[in-house]
């Protein structure tokens, strides 16, 4: 086994195909390969910041699962517990190229695939347990069966264990068999969670309701210590049980692929409230992130390695 890790998460990698000109799908005839993932994105972005992040999964015995791994290996990121499952493929998607700040066209090819797999047979007490923190989305529940009660396991496991969770529900309602098991099983995920990090649009669909003080004050009374709500240009909202607030977004002069932004923002409240830092702090440095990530193309290229955020913190801070 590796040395402790400081965070574990776990869900499907895949290639990605990003369109290289804008036009629809079908009329594209030139694409650059990259990875994505939710939850990958999340490993990318912490290792980059020093941490010692661990990720589970499966990946197909192909080309496209050897790409998953190369990348995990160029960016730090542990990975003995990905398995290498000859049965299945790894799943990839297809993304077009915006020419305005709408969102990316996107079509997946994922059924089936060796990451839908995962099980609570992946599960190895000694390696998760080890971990100091566990960042859930709620895209690997949806997969499959088998991999929403590894979700679980996992969530309960850790919390027994007195480690601390974050949870970001990044909706994907085509993989769940109803809207109602979508809000059932990822409000009942949530509920594990020490950290609830929802859009405001997916808060309103998971609680029904409509401001983020009330989707704040749904969580926590659901048992969650805190919850950050992101606000797109509007920045976000934090709410704790002794207090609350609003922090601004970072401007953002051009937008050229919104894919990701979440993903940076919970990087970027993850590590700052794993360093110790206080909660306003945390929600800036998540919209710092999440600002970079759609400056650029890809999921996760925009995230900044420790020395870049270090830089840009030192840049913000008053004088």
């Amino acid at each position: 086994m590796p040395s402790a890790i400081d965070v574990l998460t776990y869900g499907e990698a895949m290639a990605l195909f990003v369109a290289d000109e804008p036009g629809p799908l079908a009329e594209v005839s030139r694409f650059t390969k990259r990875v994505s993932g939710a939850d990958l994105n999340v490993a990318i972005g912490l290792a980059r910041l020093g941490f010692k992040v661990g990720w589970m999964s499966r990946v197909g015995d192909d080309s496209f699962g050897r790409f998953v791994l190369d990348t995990l290996a160029k960016e730090g990121i542990d990975a003995t517990r990905v398995t290498i499952d000859g049965r299945y493929p790894t799943g990839f998607q297809l993304k077009s190229k915006q020419d305005d700040e709408r969102d990316p066209s996107i079509e997946y090819f994922r059924k089936g695939s060796a990451a839908s797999h995962l099980s609570v047979e992946d599960y190895v007490a000694d390696y998760v347990l080890a971990a100091r923190h566990l960042h859930l989305t709620g895209v690997a529940p949806a997969i499959s069966a088998s991999s929403h009660e590894l979700a679980f396991h996992l969530a309960r496991e850790m919390k027994a264990a007195g480690k601390t969770i974050s949870f970001d529900p990044n909706l994907r309602p085509t993989l769940w068999s109803s809207r109602a098991a979508m809000v059932e099983s990822l409000n009942r995920l949530a509920a594990l969670a020490d950290w609830v990090l929802p859009g405001l649009s997916e808060g309103a669909i998971l609680t029904g309701l409509d401001s983020p003080e009330d989707i704040g004050a749904y969580y926590l009374d659901a048992g969650a210590r805190g919850v950050v709500i992101k606000l797109g240009a509007s920045g976000a909202y934090y709410r704790t049980a002794d207090r609350s607030g609003y922090v601004a977004a970072q401007p953002v002069a051009n937008v050229v692929d919104t894919v990701g932004a979440g993903d940076g923002f919970a990087v970027g409240v993850v590590s700052a409230l794993l360093e110790g830092r206080d909660v306003p702090d945390a929600v800036a440095r998540g919209n710092r992130i999440g600002a970079l990530a759609i400056q650029v193309i890809g999921d996760s290229e925009g995230f900044p390695t420790r020395e870049e955020l270090d830089r840009l913190e030192r840049l913000a801070a008053p004088a």
